[in-house]
Formats: C-alpha cells, sequence, structure tokens
C-alpha cells in the first residue's frame, strides 16, 4: 500500500454517487479511477472526453476522467469505493472479482442493507469500511451528473465494519474531508448504516411514492407525525436486534426534517429517480428489509412493510401510466 497520505482510489459504480466521491477527491489531488458496466455511460465518457459536471443545475463543465469496463481496467488501488445499486452489485463483484487483493480495503456507503455480505465474499472484515452519505446528488443522463447542494454541504459517516479505527480509515477520512464531504468516523458499524436506512425509509419512499420532492414533502402539515411513526417503528426494531442507534428518535426526525427542509428541498430522492427512469428501486433492501427485521425480532414494522408494497404500486403505476402514454 502506498504512504498513508497518498491513497490512490478506484470507484466501482460511475453513476451519481460514483462520481461525486470521485471527481470530489480527484479534484482535492487524489488519484482516481472509474469502473463502470453501464455502456451508455462508458460510451458517453468517452466520446465527450470526460463527464459533464453541474451543481444545482449551473456552471456545467467537462472533467476528465479515467473510466473501464471490469475487464479493461489494470490498476491496483489501495481503496475500492463502491456505489452501485443494490441490484448490480452482485454481477458487478464478479466482473471485478480478478483485481481485488489482499492490501486493498473497500469503502461503500450504498442505500440500503445487503451489500456488506456480498462484499465480505471478497475483503475480509477488517478491510471493509461502511458509511452513511447524507449527500444529494442527481445522474441527468450518460456521462453527466448534478451535485446538489453548495460546495461543502453534505455530511458522512463511516466505520469500519470489525468497528476498529485504523491508519487507513483515518488516512480514507482526511481525504474526504480534503474533498469536503465532512467525515465522521463512528464505531458502531450496524447503527451507523442503520441510521442511513431508517433517513431513507421516510424520505425517499414517501418522495418516490407521491412523486414529490423533499421540501414538499417536509411542507405538508402531517410530515411530522408520519415522520415520528416511521422512525419510532425502525427504532423499536433495532432496539429488540439489539442495535444501538447513534441518534434519539427525536434527534433522527429532526435531521430528516432540515435536510427536507433545508438541506435539499428541491431535491427528488434516488428512488424516485429510479422509478421514473424505468429501473426497480431498492425499497426492498430500505422499508422492506426494517419490516423483515421486524418480522425476525417478534416486532410489528405493519407501516414499513404496507410502505414497500406502495412504493411497489407506484412503480406499476407508473409503468402503466407510461405505457398509457405511448
Amino acid at each position: 500500500m502506498g504512504s498513508m497520505s497518498e491513497l490512490t482510489y478506484a470507484v466501482i459504480g460511475a453513476g451519481a454517487m460514483g462520481y461525486r466521491y470521485g471527481i470530489l477527491l480527484q479534484e482535492a489531488g487524489k488519484k482516481v479511477d472509474f469502473i463502470d458496466a453501464w455502456e451508455p455511460n462508458i460510451e458517453a465518457v468517452k466520446e465527450q472526453g470526460g463527464v459533464w459536471v453541474s451543481r444545482d443545475h449551473e456552471g456545467r463543465h467537462l472533467v476528465p476522467v479515467n473510466l473501464y469496463r471490469p475487464e479493461e481496467y489494470t490498476g491496483n488501488p489501495d481503496v475500492w469505493i463502491i456505489f452501485l445499486k443494490q441490484m448490480q452489485l452482485e454481477d458487478m463483484l464478479k466482473r471485478c472479482a480478478h483485481l481485488f487483493k489482499d492490501h486493498q480495503v473497500a469503502f461503500s456507503a450504498m442505500n440500503g442493507w445487503g451489500h456488506f455480505e456480498k462484499i465480505n465474499q471478497y475483503f475480509s472484515t477488517d478491510r471493509i469500511y461502511g458509511g452513511t452519505a447524507i449527500i444529494a446528488t442527481v445522474l441527468n443522463g450518460p456521462g453527466d451528473v448534478d451535485f446538489i447542494g453548495k460546495k461543502g454541504t453534505g455530511s458522512m459517516h463511516m466505520c469500519a465494519m470489525n468497528e476498529h479505527i485504523t491508519d487507513i480509515e483515518r488516512a480514507i477520512a482526511d481525504d474526504f474531508t480534503a474533498a469536503h464531504m465532512n467525515p465522521e468516523i463512528t464505531t458502531d458499524f450496524k447503527g451507523t448504516c442503520m441510521a442511513k436506512i431508517v433517513f431513507n425509509s421516510v424520505v425517499n419512499t414517501l418522495c418516490t411514492m407521491y412523486q414529490i420532492t423533499m421540501g414538499q414533502f417536509a411542507d405538508y402539515e402531517g410530515s411530522h407525525e408520519m415522520t415520528q411513526q416511521l422512525v419510532s417503528e425502525a427504532y423499536a426494531v433495532c432496539e429488540a436486534a439489539g442495535i444501538p442507534m447513534i441518534n434519539s428518535v427525536d434527534e433522527e426526525v429532526e435531521s430528516i426534517e432540515y435536510a427536507s427542509r433545508v438541506g435539499n428541498p428541491l431535491h427528488y430522492p434516488s428512488m424516485y429517480q429510479d422509478m421514473i427512469h424505468g429501473r426497480p428501486t431498492e425499497v426492498d433492501y430500505i422499508n422492506g428489509y426494517i419490516a423483515q427485521l421486524g418480522r425476525e425480532h417478534n416486532v410489528d414494522c405493519c407501516t414499513h412493510a404496507f410502505l414497500t408494497h406502495g412504493v411497489h404500486l407506484a412503480e406499476r403505476a407508473f409503468q402503466i401510466h407510461h405505457a398509457q402514454e405511448k
């Protein structure tokens, strides 16, 4: 591994969040490569000579990036950053397996739960770092990304899967700090990751079902009560499962409301973006995961179970309307 101050990175999944992390690290002077499997994205980047980057729909400019298919890549990064949809992860890890080496570590702040077991098949527990990213980004299309929020807005947590803070974790956090991503290291792996699942189980799900922005949700007079109900139900199951949470229920509710009202009021969450582009949503790994955890620990998570169906119904309704319009 290179010296801790000179870590090299490769991002698996050049989508909205993969581009956000990779480009900000690149702008902070780090060596970053990107690996992707979406052909229109790869072709657009090769044709354009980079990726178009805007911030809050303004200042669109071309950023040169090194983008490869898994089969073409010959690099040997110190750190893999993994940002894929849950449904795509298994196949992509298989395609990248020949690139993974014992000295490398993996960091992922994907939505939902289920990715760490898959990453663990290729990286030992002491080389996996999980995280949460409260950072809004939109992929407008192939080779075209929009960073939502002013420079330096957004926050993230990171935690070692084995809960031991290491020199490399500190070095990654230093690089994330240089890239204006405001990382905070924690030592409670599952609690850290569950905090983002709970966050997404409110905003992503409800904004998707009702096709509204985070700000429009926050403006609804009943949004506080809805948020409180979903967070309380999720926290009850976390308590039964022995998962300590970093925030109290009230703090979690407040952080969701702040992000919706102040942080990203104009933002349509990623689940909504998946639905309107005809991609399957990750609701089964978010509300569906909370409901499943409830079944395993005899805690009734009926609201989360109901909303899992609600999003699938919204997906179907969207497809039907879309087909009729054609």
